[in-house]
């Protein structure tokens, strides 16, 4: 059996709480202005969002039949990506690998909860130009526009201490990804936007970027993304114990779970639960998933959203048990 899983344990009375070697927020010493929590969340209204197209809507999408011509390539990171210009002009961050349909989906389903998003597509193939003039296909990819209107900045945001400490949108949102099995939750991945004029509800968007990691195994060391199997047999709560949860998570710094308190789980789940079925079908949908496989995952989507309303342990937690 393997070693359970860290308690995440909410302390009311106190402002903060250290663990894992650093103090992570838990109640904010304000409260948060609407103008503030819209930088992060705004409400979507049940059902409104187009969860195929996102935040960018057609407009945006980048031309299936273009030839892109490189900028630049980067192979540092878990997926390769590579910068690139299409013959409108317009640049594009371009990641292939298990992680660009992973990253079109959970970005679809956390803009469709009303947390900001960049805009985000997927091509099942694209054309890279080569030196002499031909044109080498690539394999699908995860293509993110950049927008004279949208300016990412040099700084980002952490989840132990932000403008929107002890919220309780901040702590959905962390459930959220617990949910999705997103496995790497740094701060490096968070990102702050500024937009020319208001767009999505805000001038000043905080985002949780780069959220490939997801919809597969949970782990530290290289865990396995885009992988149905491992995603289906993680449990997602593993214990109740008052006013502390515990998770089957076993992903990075771990210590962030210690904000979610048995409210926020339940208060991410009913978020969930306002999906349509026609935007679950098209997150997927938008990048490529065949549906039965779609199909799959949203299923196990719901077992969680049900155990997280209910607060019910997960049954694959009692089972590891027996």
């Amino acid at each position: 059996m393997r070693a359970p899983p860290l308690l995440a344990t909410v302390l009311l009375a106190s402002a903060a709480v250290a663990c894992g070697g650093r103090t992570v927020v838990v109640t904010p010493a304000a409260p948060v202005s609407p103008a503030v929590r819209a930088q992060l969340w705004v409400d979507p209204a049940p059902g409104a969002r187009d969860l195929f197209w996102g935040v960018g809507s057609s407009r945006h999408a980048p031309d299936p039949d273009a030839t892109y011509t490189l900028i630049a390539k980067d192979e540092t990171g878990f997926s390769v990506s590579y910068d690139v210009v299409g013959r409108d002009g317009v640049e594009w961050s371009a990641k292939i690998g298990p992680e660009a349909q992973t990253e079109v989906v959970v970005s679809r389903l956390l803009w469709g909860l009303g947390y900001h998003q960049p805009p985000l597509y997927y091509l099942p193939s694209w054309r890279l130009a080569a030196p002499g003039g031909e044109a080498l296909t690539i394999s699908e990819a995860r293509f993110r526009p950049k927008l004279p209107q949208l300016e990412r900045l040099d700084e980002t945001w952490a989840w132990a201490d932000n403008p929107f400490s002890g919220a309780p949108e901040l702590k959905a949102l962390l459930v959220v990804l617990l949910m999705l099995n997103s496995t790497d939750l740094k701060d490096s991945n968070n990102s702050i936007y500024e937009t020319a004029t208001p767009w999505d509800g805000a001038s000043r968007w905080y985002v949780v970027r780069d959220v490939g990691a997801a919809l597969g195994e949970t782990g530290t060391l290289f865990p396995r993304r885009n992988w149905l199997e491992g995603f289906e047999r993680e449990s997602f709560i593993t214990g109740l114990h008052g006013a502390a949860v515990a998770f089957g998570y076993r992903g990075r710094h771990q210590e962030l779970l210690a904000m979610i308190a048995p409210g926020d789980v339940q208060r991410a789940a009913a978020m969930m639960a306002a999906l349509t079925d026609t935007q679950w079908r098209d997150a997927f949908r938008a990048a490529n998933y065949a549906p039965a496989h779609a199909g799959e995952y949203i299923r196990r989507l719901r077992e969680k959203v049900a155990d997280g309303l209910a607060l019910r342990v997960d049954r694959r937690s009692i089972e590891d048990e027996d």
